[in-house]
């Protein structure tokens, strides 16, 4: 991924669509080129993989972790505590963010919206996933999308192809999800910012598919 990250990089997407996943080994890969990095964890609702699960990872990289209080708690409440407005107020930190699963986990940064927006210097990725079930087409992928942005009130800026199989998944699995990201990508009139492999798979993709970002599976994630 050769383009400059802004200095804030937000990761929605649906349940289980690998945002966490891509969010930590961003952040682990922006730190060995930054000396302060964070990465703050809104999605005080997903039953799935966090990134607080990933904790020793942070600690070893020097990695700076922001993390909800109702984590883990099935606590739906749209607010923020105090520590979270870190991401907006300390403007030398690199910032990576996992919105959270649908609008339901967009609510929670709505306090943070007016800040982000002025600032100016953030990307807000969509992460699809053409195998999950609720975001097997195009338009139904679309339709979630808008519901986040509603939600959120920032719009995205770009997609990432996370399309998978979990342990199942092969190059070919990869490939075959390309006219569905770009299908997507028509439809919201969004670029494909980067298209996410394992790292196992990454020899078999490279020279044919643009953007690849190797990613590092954490445990339990997708």
């Amino acid at each position: 991924m050769p383009m400059e990250r802004k200095r804030i990089v937000l990761f929605s997407g649906h349940y289980g669509s690998g945002k966490t996943n891509i969010a930590v080994n961003l952040a682990v890969e922006e730190k060995k080129k930054r000396e302060k990095v964070a990465i703050a964890d809104l999605d005080i609702v997903n039953p799935y993989f966090r990134s607080k699960d990933s904790m020793a990872l942070f600690e070893e990289n020097g990695i700076d972790f922001i993390c909800s209080p109702y984590a883990n708690s099935n606590v739906d409440i749209p607010a923020l505590p105090q520590e979270m407005y870190a991401i907006v107020d300390k403007k030398d930190v690199f910032t990576v963010v996992d919105v959270g699963g649908d609008d339901r986990g967009a609510l929670a940064l709505g306090r943070l919206t007016p800040a982000i927006l002025e600032e100016n210097n953030y990307e807000s990725l969509m992460v699809i996933n053409g195998y999950r079930p609720l975001t097997r087409t195009p338009e139904d992928t679309v339709e979630v999308m808008r519901e986040i942005e509603m939600a959120s009130g920032i719009p995205f800026t770009g997609l990432v192809n996370n399309s998978n199989l979990g342990g199942e998944t092969t190059a070919q699995t990869v490939l075959d999800s390309l006219a569905y990201a770009g299908e997507v990508s028509k439809l919201s009139n969004l670029p494909i910012v980067f298209t996410s492999v394992r790292e196992d798979l990454l020899s078999e993709l490279s020279g044919k598919i643009d953007n690849l970002f190797p990613l590092v599976l954490q445990k339990g994630a997708l």
